[in-house]
């Protein structure tokens, strides 16, 4: 859901061109390896907090750790530096223990025979990143079919889990396709978002979202074997999040990290399957949103993923989406109508386009009506 505007507050009055810059700048040297120069990784008057700010939105601040950890010390702006540790260290904890929920989860819907694979999360990261403790994760993701939505509620019910009040309505359940599930309560609290759906209503959703229990793959976790998305799947819905942010306007430099850790692993055989897969799932466009926003935010590798990547959204010069991927929160953002968005992501097909908007606005509906806050 949308951040609070009190997230934005401090940098929505500062001038933070420069700490989008250097955030932009780590990310670049992150990606680029060991062996690459940081000339561009400069350290002008920075604000450390606006730094901070703009890597814990976008959850890029190990990302940032990991770059400047290549510099040498007298090179590091020494509080952000700190801060960053203290972040890591953090995001080390909070993922320990949503991986033991994870393995909890598993072992309930297992026991039932319950179809399921885990989306992101520290399972993704150690895939992309080799480490657990890239982004933190607060929240255990997993994707059931339709048909086995209410069987995998009941599994989590019981090992102690219930619906979360909110989550309840029709507008969830019915247009988000998914439920928050919480146990316990305080700091120790431990929350599953179960889904069906893959996407709200705004962006295309996928035609077949069965297709991705289909294709998963097992990764091993404590000598254990957790279903996990597919290679191409992982990139997909890496996409989809970052057309889902756009649509709500929060940043989202994380999932635009995690597009170019799953595109680098793929060869050109690879990326074409990749975009005829996109295609059949009537989500190539989605797909090449979030390419471009790579290319955008990280630089441009030249690979036919990038090339078809560029006349995606055009009419959004590189500047701008650059800083709706990273800065949304920035007064001179010209933002397209959310409607010029989605009939480019359905390829200017006016009969999906029509069948999209018209879920969006069924949707609208429902939030209004269900999601009113409760009279004093």
């Amino acid at each position: 859901m949308a951040l609070p505007e009190s997230s934005y507050e401090r940098l929505r009055a500062a001038d933070c061109g420069d700490e989008i810059a250097y955030v932009k700048a780590c990310l670049r040297l992150y990606f680029a390896g060991p062996t690459a120069s940081a000339g561009e990784v400069s350290t002008p008057s920075l604000s450390a907090a606006a730094v901070a700010d703009i890597a814990r939105l976008n959850k890029v601040a190990t990302f940032v750790l990991k770059a400047l950890s290549r510099l040498p010390a007298g090179d590091r702006p020494a509080e952000l530096f700190q801060w960053l540790g203290t972040y890591r260290r953090q995001t080390v904890s909070m993922n320990a223990a949503c991986l033991m929920d994870s393995m909890a989860i598993h072992q309930a819907l297992r026991d039932r025979q319950i179809d399921f694979v885990f989306l992101k999360g520290p399972f993704q990261q150690h895939l992309l990143y080799d480490d657990h403790f890239m982004k933190p994760s607060g929240d255990v993701d997993i994707l059931v079919s339709p048909a086995g939505f209410s069987k995998a509620r009941d599994a989590l019910r019981s090992i102690g889990y219930e619906v979360a009040g909110k989550s309840r309505s029709v507008w969830w359940v019915r247009f988000l396709g998914e439920q928050h599930m919480i146990r316990g309560n305080g700091p120790k609290s431990s929350t599953v978002d179960l889904h069906y759906r893959l996407q709200q209503p705004g962006s295309p959703s996928p035609r077949d979202a069965d297709g991705f229990l289909r294709r998963k793959r097992l990764v091993e976790i404590t000598g254990t074997e957790v279903p996990f998305t597919s290679v191409a799947d992982t990139l997909m819905l890496s996409c989809i999040s970052v057309a889902k942010a756009l649509f709500n306007r929060e940043p989202c430099a994380g999932y635009v990290c995690d597009i170019r850790a799953s595109a680098n692993r793929l060869d050109e055989a690879d990326q074409r399957r990749v975009l005829d897969a996109a295609v059949s799932q009537g989500l190539d466009d989605t797909l090449l949103l979030g390419l471009r926003a790579a290319d955008v935010l990280l630089g441009g590798t030249g690979t036919l993923l990038s090339e078809r990547a560029k006349p995606i959204l055009s009419r959004i010069g590189n500047e701008d989406l650059l800083n709706m991927v990273i800065a949304p929160w920035l007064s001179s953002l010209r933002w397209p109508q959310r409607r010029t968005v989605l009939w480019e992501l359905c390829g200017r097909a006016p009969v999906r386009y029509l069948a999209e908007a018209g879920w969006a606005a069924s949707a609208d509906i429902s939030r209004r009506i269900f999601e009113r806050p409760a009279s004093p």
